[in-house]
């Protein structure tokens, strides 16, 4: 839980993507109007009513929109004109709209530059690395060269238990363009080497979320993975990726089996991450995850690291901060000649990681893309862009209100939007590589164990959106948001559009989010058997 009482659980969302019916059947004018308590919506079943009108939303307010993919027949239009919370659905904006401007087979290719000579060997000049906004860097790629991820990944580690580390090597990008920088003739650099982070400015997403950054090494985090010794005994652990001057000061203790595993991080000088706490006997290895706030200063030090791997001595400190002033222009350097390059993953593997695992920090990257598109470093300019792409694909950004790209508190949309949105993505031609990007109900992403024994596993793709926060008064959760946006593919086989919202239920404790993520999988089934 954040100190300011809100708890970041983006990862368990739900969603939605916003935008107008324009001249559809499902318009403001055409709504059943909203109730804390109602007897019967058209074209839900009791069920659906009845999980809607349970204790814990007493006082909360719902949206659904279901809709005929293809012609656009509204089937269920309940308060679809209100503006509302989506959360992490706002990601279907971001993503959607980057897929919209960039097209999903684009790629990013970072490159290494140099300046001066080579003469045998030596580089009598600098090597940077330009930051180019690759948000994996070739360290999220599995042996198939599609993206990997875990269902509840790394980023949410020190929010929700049970977050786990994908099967990946986040250095492996850096390690090619090392290997390359050595096969084009360079074993000495005794200039600098530096990393040109200007592509975009840097901004804080929030305290639970970090910088958003041009350059991303592992997220921008550092992974340490607590297991348990015997009771009294301190813990062990392991750090990925191991980069100096990081080191972890693990204080953690074991306590007897059935103990609290409850483990802190914090750091009070660079380069060192004092774990605190205790972790139970017979607790499985535990994540917590360590924000880096300088992220080109570890990917410097990073590279210069994998140079050293590749057989390239390099002159300059390795862990001296990473700085562009004397670089020369942004201009002057896209002209210098290229040492290596590395090619990103395609547009689509991107955003499945985005979506599936709801990354707040990835999302808003996209948004800053869009601004570097327009000719902005501001990431803020990104969002004029969006409502242009967004507008010339056909969806009305005036039903939509977005202050940033990941879904954290303030941004609103209309469940009609987002249906909007999906029916748009689902009329073009790369409809399956989108709709394969969102996580499926029962089957993987953050409702991977959702409805996992319902005839409809597999049958829902949808974005989900979180928002909680601390009821401090009555020491209960409230949960701000739960939402889902997407598509069912009907018992009958029909196309649907889906968008389910739902702002301010109150729950006991945490484990309220994981039963408001049922209840909508819940409501989804339903719609699943009605159609």
């Amino acid at each position: 839980m954040a100190r300011n009482g809100r708890i970041s659980v983006a990862v368990i969302g739900v969603t939605a993507a916003a935008v107008a019916l324009a001249g559809c059947s499902s318009s403001a004018n055409n709504q059943t109007s909203p109730s804390t308590s109602t007897s019967s919506i058209p074209g839900l079943s009791q069920q659906v009513v009845d999980v809607m009108n349970s204790p814990p939303y007493s006082h909360a307010t719902w949206a659904i929109s279901v809709t005929d993919a293809a012609s656009g027949e509204a089937l269920v239009n309940y308060n679809t004109g209100a503006f509302l919370e989506p959360a992490s659905v706002t990601k279907t904006y971001s993503v959607g709209g980057g897929w919209l401007q960039f097209g999903p087979d684009s790629r990013i290719v970072t490159p290494v530059v140099r300046t001066g000579t080579v003469t045998d060997g030596q580089l009598a000049g600098d090597l940077i690395l330009v930051a180019k906004g690759d948000i994996t860097m070739g360290g999220q790629t599995g042996a198939d060269g599609k993206v990997v991820f875990t269902n509840l990944d790394h980023n949410d580690a020190n929010a929700i238990p049970g977050a786990t580390i994908a099967d990946n090597n986040p250095l492996a990008g850096l390690d090619k363009l090392a290997q390359q920088v050595k096969a084009s003739g360079i074993a000495n650099v005794s200039g600098r080497v530096e990393v040109d982070d200007r592509l975009f400015v840097t901004k804080d997403l929030g305290e639970e979320d970090g910088p958003v950054s041009p350059i991303v090494i592992n997220n921008n985090l550092i992974d340490i993975v607590t297991t348990p010794g015997q009771p009294g005994q301190p813990s062990t652990f392991k750090m990925r990726p191991e980069v100096a001057p990081w080191t972890v000061d693990n204080k953690v203790t074991t306590v007897p089996a059935g103990g609290a595993t409850k483990i802190a991080v914090t750091s009070t000088r660079n380069g060192v991450i004092t774990t605190t706490g205790t972790i139970a006997a017979d607790s499985p290895p535990t994540l917590n995850v360590w924000h880096l706030t300088d992220p080109a200063t570890f990917a410097r030090t990073a590279f210069i690291e994998a140079l050293q791997r590749a057989g390239v001595t390099v002159s300059a400190s390795p862990t001296k901060v990473n700085t562009v002033a004397g670089l020369g222009s942004e201009a002057e350097i896209a002209k210098l000649p290229k040492a290596a390059t590395l090619e990103g993953l395609s547009y689509d593997q991107n955003a499945t990681y985005i979506l599936k695992i709801s990354y707040n920090r990835g999302a808003q990257t996209q948004v800053c893309l869009l601004a570097v598109a327009a000719g902005s470093k501001d990431c803020d300019d990104g969002f004029p862009q969006l409502a242009k792409v967004l507008s010339k694909a056909g969806i009305d950004p005036l039903q939509a209100s977005l202050i940033d790209g990941s879904g954290l508190p303030g941004n609103f949309i209309t469940a009609a939007s987002e249906s909007q949105l999906q029916r748009v993505f689902a009329a073009r031609p790369d409809a399956a590589a989108w709709r394969a990007a969102l996580p499926t109900m029962g089957v993987d992403g953050s409702i991977a164990t959702v409805q996992v024994d319902s005839p409809a596993k597999g049958k829902v793709s949808a974005k989900t959106g979180t928002l909680g926060a601390a009821d401090l008064l009555n020491s209960r959760l409230r949960l701000e948001t739960k939402a889902l946006g997407g598509y069912i593919t009907a018992k009958s086989g029909r196309e649907l559009t889906v968008t389910i919202i739902m702002n301010q239920a109150m729950f006991s404790d945490i484990q309220g989010v994981f039963a408001a993520n049922e209840d909508l999988g819940k409501i989804a089934t339903s719609i699943w058997e009605a159609y």
